[in-house]
């Protein structure tokens, strides 16, 4: 049977998620914008799920906008947020490992004239907030850093940040894509303004997710068209999406305190069964700070692609954690940006668990990477 450990990059679709999704699949298919009757049914559908997904993170239903997912939402927070505030000023702070969709967006936004910035972070990846401190400046508009790193799984104080971003007069956007359901995240209490999320990401289907856009301040529209999600995103409904987005939401949540559990005692045995079989393995990010899912570990002096492919031949599937895609295989600047030296910046594996991950699978991948890692060392020029 294969093993699978790379939750962080997508999971399998909960059975009973897919189940109250069918019916918008198949019988129930009306528009929900439709004036007709099957589409004002299900238009009560579509308001029931945002006052539910709106519950979750305390906040007012009207802030919810459905989207195709957290690339989508990033793009239409930051860019919506900085064009629509341009008479404040045109400067972007976000923290240097940010996730692709927030620092390609950021860089975009440069050829339109705005300046962007990226906060520094320590060893552990967590964010020098005596240096965001000196950063923030009067044309700061918004501030954008991710609550739960997804290469090393660091657990920013988002509180804090909002608190330090809100003194300056700036507004706060946390990609939280990798939070759920490993933090309760209440967003009014902690200070966010925008959020952004994706449904894949905890048992629910691919291509929907969410953002939250603080109903208070301006968000300029990106999608044009329809007069959908309150103008703020034109485009029909994905009604079966939204259905299961709610529903893998309100089920991880409600199944948190045993979740959570599982995965951090199959994470902690996972960490010291390595370090017992494997020499020169070293953690990366803060074994403490971390989202109880994730082990990010550098293996000196064997290439991380070179593992990957190997434990792939073998039916385990894991990630570098570097990339987003096969097709970009680039050192991790995550790891750059919290000190690690050029040559271990190749060197890592991300594994991240989940539901349907057990035991005998954690032994079982020790002793297939303890074989691989061996073999690997054995014909690398690279010495101790």
């Amino acid at each position: 049977m294969p093993i699978y450990l790379d939750n962080a990059a997508t999971t399998r679709l909960d059975q009973s998620v897919l189940e109250a999704m069918t019916p918008y699949l198949t019988s129930e298919y009306a528009n929900a914008s439709a004036i007709y009757a099957p589409g004002q049914k299900n238009n009560l559908v579509l308001e029931d799920c945002r006052q539910r997904v709106a519950a979750q993170f305390k906040v007012a239903p009207q802030g919810i906008i459905f989207t195709s997912g957290a690339s989508e939402s990033n793009n239409l927070i930051i860019k919506g947020v900085m064009f629509a505030n341009q008479a404040k000023g045109k400067h972007l702070l976000i923290s240097a490992i940010e996730h692709p969709s927030v620092l390609r967006t950021a860089q975009q936004l440069t050829t339109h004239g705005f300046e962007v910035e990226l906060i520094p972070v320590d060893n552990k990846g967590l964010l020098d907030l005596e240096a965001l401190k000196k950063m923030l400046r009067p044309d700061t508009v918004l501030v954008s850093v991710m609550a739960v790193n997804n290469e090393i799984g660091t657990i920013q104080n988002l509180a804090a940040i909002a608190e330090i971003v809100h003194a300056a007069g700036a507004y706060f956007h946390s990609d939280i894509v990798q939070a759920i359901p490993y933090l309760d995240l209440d967003l009014p209490s902690l200070g966010i303004d925008f959020a952004s999320l994706s449904a894949h990401k905890f048992y629910g289907p691919k291509g929907v997710g969410a953002a939250y856009l603080n109903p208070a301040l301006k968000v300029e529209t990106l999608i044009t068209g329809g007069e959908q999600e309150s103008h703020h995103r034109a485009g029909t409904y994905n009604l079966p999406g939204i259905v299961g987005l709610t529903t893998a939401l309100e089920l991880v949540y409600n199944e948190r305190t045993a979740y959570l559990k599982k995965v951090k005692d199959l994470r902690d045995y996972f960490w010291q069964s390595l370090k017992a079989e494997i020499p020169e393995v070293v953690l990366n990010g803060d074994l403490e700070n971390r989202s109880p899912n994730n082990l990010n570990v550098l293996f000196r002096r064997v290439e991380g692609e070179a593992i990957l492919i190997d434990l792939s031949e073998k039916g385990i599937f894991v990630s570098t954690g570097s990339a987003c895609s096969a097709h970009n295989l680039k050192s991790s600047y995550v790891l750059s940006a919290i000190g690690r030296h050029d040559e271990d910046l190749n060197s890592n594996i991300r594994f991240t668990l989940g539901r349907y991950n057990t035991r005998m699978e954690i032994d079982k991948t020790v002793e297939a990477i303890s074989q691989t890692v061996a073999r690997l060392r054995g014909f690398t020029p690279i010495k101790k």
